[in-house]
């Protein structure tokens, strides 16, 4: 088993659509590990997105995941990394596969519903950012 770190993004919560994500995690069999709702700070969004600073897009994405409240889950199957980048699709919803979150619930490529940890390494630092190690205990 493997664990992952999902965030449900402003667009996607703000737009009631958070409950119909979590069931489609479900029903790909993603057990959920820890939950929470909460509104990033500037810092928090600065801090959680440093790898991107550099990156045109990088102000623009700190000022979107400031917008509104975001859901960030622990995720645990087998392959969990690897196989919630497949459900979740293509960054750019118009690329992503049916049937796949984004091109569910994204509506463009910077307001794209989710974000999934690209590997198990930025999954453990992801999930250490936003869970403490008692909210990670599984039941």
């Amino acid at each position: 088993m493997q664990r992952t770190l999902a965030i449900l993004k402003p667009d996607s919560v703000g737009a009631g659509h958070a409950g119909k994500i979590l069931a489609h995690l479900e029903a790909e069999g993603f057990e959920i590990v820890a939950i929470k709702k909460m509104h990033l700070t500037t810092e928090q969004a600065q801090a959680f997105y440093e790898v991107h600073r550099k990156r045109p897009f990088y102000g623009s994405l700190v000022e979107f995941m400031t917008s509104g409240p975001i859901m960030p889950l622990a995720l645990e199957r087998e392959d969990a990394v690897t196989y919630l980048r497949q459900v979740m699709g293509a960054t750019d919803p118009i690329d992503a596969a049916e049937g796949t979150l984004r091109k569910l619930f994204a509506t463009s490529i910077e307001t794209n519903a989710i974000h999934g940890s690209d590997s198990p390494e930025n999954a453990r630092d992801e999930l250490r950012f936003f869970f403490s190690r008692a909210e990670l205990i599984a039941s």
